[in-house]
């Protein structure tokens, strides 16, 4: 994980280890504990729940909970315009579950809007309703040892383009996927001790260096045969 995108979004906070302010979208979901894993990587975190809340931010968070219910909350602050905007100025962003819905292109079972910032499409719901919740290790591209995916009401990836990275699969589909400055995962890094997916979107997408702080490492285990 040592690359970067160029092009971060200009004047980003610093704290004084140097590390670029991050924000979570936290208008509904599961927002505080995406905030729990950057605090446990000493990143400075903010809430954001506002156009305004954006600025100075190099990176973004939108985190599981209920799609429909988020973009619900957005109508008439001027945050899905603002989202856009922070992106094409060079911010980066993390979608989990419902956030990878909001940052789709397309939205299938059944359609809805989205911000159409990574170039697939995907389907609500696709892995099944919440009795269809199930945990399994991932074998990723970024590290011999699997991450842990927690896949609840997980969406399904469909289709992607043809500038997206598969960087993890399930049973052949895509469950972890890179476009540029866009990161994006079907299910919950967030529930798990585990932070190396943040540590990737700090280091790699938001390009902020190695984070302070030594938590979130793994259990160090063999990978799980393919």
């Amino acid at each position: 994980m040592s690359g970067s995108d160029p092009g971060r979004a200009s004047g980003a906070a610093r704290r004084p280890g140097g590390a670029p302010a991050v924000g979570v979208l936290a208008l509904q979901g599961d927002f505080a504990l995406h905030a729990r894993a950057l605090e446990r990587l000493e990143t400075p975190c903010r809430h954001v729940r506002t156009a305004a809340d954006l600025d100075g931010l190099a990176g973004l968070i939108l985190p599981g909970g209920e799609s429909t219910a988020m973009l619900k909350l957005m109508e008439g602050t001027g945050l899905e315009g603002a989202l856009r905007e922070f992106h094409v100025a060079g911010g980066a962003l993390f979608g989990t579950c419902a956030g990878l819905i909001l940052l789709a292109r397309e939205v299938t079972g059944p359609e809805q809007r989205a911000l159409g910032l990574l170039d697939t499409t995907v389907v609500r719901n696709g892995f099944g309703r919440q009795v269809d919740s199930f945990e399994t290790d991932l074998a990723w591209t970024e590290d011999h040892v699997p991450v842990r995916g927690v896949f609840i009401r997980a969406p399904r990836i469909d289709r992607v383009g043809t500038g997206v990275r598969v960087l993890a699969t399930f049973g052949g589909e895509p469950v972890l996927v890179r476009e540029g400055r866009v990161l994006a995962a079907t299910f919950h890094p967030e529930l798990t001790e585990d932070t190396r997916l943040h540590r990737y979107f700090l280091e790699e997408v938001v390009g902020a260096g190695r984070p302070a702080g030594a938590g979130g490492e793994p259990p160090s285990r063999e990978p799980s045969p393919a």
